[in-house]
């Protein structure tokens, strides 16, 4: 495996674990009625990297889906995601 392809791992997987806590995070907060993590927050986080998790959280913590900027933007962000992984993967 080659270096960049690692470490494009390594930053997607933690943007992933962060937005995955960030979303469960506003989920819990959402129940209590307290102030929230702004959605831009949210969408920054699975923009710059964190779409995996962002998509495992909405799914399992049924959060953020009925909005459109979530529901269709962060698989949107998978897939483009997922696509630099691949052209990564071809270059090493």
């Amino acid at each position: 495996m080659s270096q960049p392809l690692r470490l494009l791992l390594i930053w997607m997987g933690a943007l992933s674990a962060l937005a995955f806590a960030l979303y469960g995070w506003d989920k819990a907060l959402a129940k209590l009625h307290r102030r929230r993590v702004p959605e831009t927050a949210l969408l920054c986080c699975a923009l710059l990297g964190g779409s995996a998790g962002a998509l495992l959280a909405m799914a399992l913590f049924r959060h953020k889906i009925r909005k459109p900027p979530f529901r269709y933007g962060v698989p949107f962000l998978l897939a483009t995601h997922a696509a630099l992984l691949l052209y990564a993967a071809g270059q090493g």
